[in-house]
């Protein structure tokens, strides 16, 4: 087949790696694979000489990447599938001629909460495009809120990059969390949550980390900046538990590499976290902004070893067994391909 995605960009981000991987496991496969991404204005230059075939966190991508000022339908090229990857990208896949292929629109999170205007947002998925979803939350918005089914092609982890490594044991019990500076990405709530527990038990140790170093001072020990991807592998293993505070995920996957490298869950239920944090055997859950369920299973974790060895254990057991990328890449092409 040849297949196009309109990709939004290429900075390293959970969304992007995912289409990233996909297209180029594809293309692996023998397919015929485009990536459509804008580079707008002066600095499309500086992308393409930055970037003429992958981007530096990815440095192997058998994909085609093709540059554009900006997405029209008439700059796709002809192919039997056409992917929309975001809000943004919908109009001009639905605007896309016949030439360019059956038309779909992958959907990461529900937009509509925080990016662009609630209503221009709902109003893409309702466009007739085929919907393919990374989880069953995401595939339940779209059948109860706009009436329309979705393939559900849950994200993996990449095994290879994340498993449990040999790291030095210091003795210290130390708590990881994603630092964002998306209000929703509950960086917050954590850090409450955190102080509660430590004021009990002082010996805890808030490790930080994020594309970006916060702007402020933040009660994290220690804070690692844009880390590269064969290091985030030595930072999960090293921090036994995970702590996600997020109010709504499309799936999680931060959540997801900690638990591949054997650190135990610590979540609010986002929504997209249900396919992998099952409360008591994957992970401790606790409803969604609920500051102090999500302290209280924090302290479970801290203080009760043999639920965090049994929580870490199954859970890294979990996302280790239920998805894998050749089964999913499988189930997407089998999307694709179907008329």
């Amino acid at each position: 087949m040849k297949i196009t995605f309109l990709c939004p960009h290429l900075r390293i981000a959970g969304g992007v790696r995912a289409i990233l991987i996909h297209a180029d496991r594809l293309a692996r496969g023998g397919h015929e694979v485009t990536l459509v991404v804008p580079a707008r204005g002066a600095v499309t230059a500086w992308w393409r000489n930055r970037f003429q075939r992958a981007p530096d966190w990815m440095p192997v991508l058998e994909a085609r990447v093709q540059w554009v000022t900006e997405w029209s339908a008439a700059a796709l090229p002809d192919g039997d599938a056409v992917i929309a990857t975001s809000w943004q990208s919908v109009e001009p896949v639905a605007a896309a001629p016949t030439r360019c292929g059956r038309k779909f629109y992958f959907i990461q999170h529900y937009e509509s909460l925080y990016h662009g205007e609630a209503a221009r947002v709902d109003a893409t998925y309702r466009v007739p495009l085929r919907k393919i979803v990374i989880s069953t939350w995401l595939a339940d918005i779209m059948a109860e809120r706009f009436d329309t089914p979705a393939a559900v092609v849950v994200t993996p982890v990449d095994g290879a990059l994340f498993r449990p490594v040999p790291v030095e044991d210091d003795g210290r019990l130390r708590v990881l969390m994603l630092f964002h500076e998306y209000p929703w990405k509950g960086v917050a709530d954590g850090l409450e949550a955190f102080a509660r527990v430590r004021a009990r038990h002082p010996e805890l140790t808030l490790v930080g980390f994020g594309v970006k170093a916060p702007p402020r001072k933040l009660p994290f020990a220690e804070f690692h900046e844009n880390l590269a991807q064969e290091r985030l592998a030595w930072l999960y293993s090293r921090c036994p538990i995970y702590l996600c505070p997020s109010w709504d995920e499309g799936l999680g996957m931060p959540a997801m590499e900690a638990m591949a490298c054997g650190a135990a869950l610590c979540t609010y239920d986002n929504g997209g976290c249900r396919d992998y944090a099952i409360d008591g055997r994957t992970a401790v859950v606790s409803p969604r902004r609920d500051l102090d369920a999500l302290a209280w299973g924090l302290t479970r974790l801290v203080e009760d070893e043999e639920l965090r060895t049994r929580i870490a254990r199954q859970g890294q057991n979990f996302v280790g067994t239920q998805f894998d990328w050749e089964r999913a890449t499988a189930r997407l092409e089998s999307i694709l391909a179907a008329r």
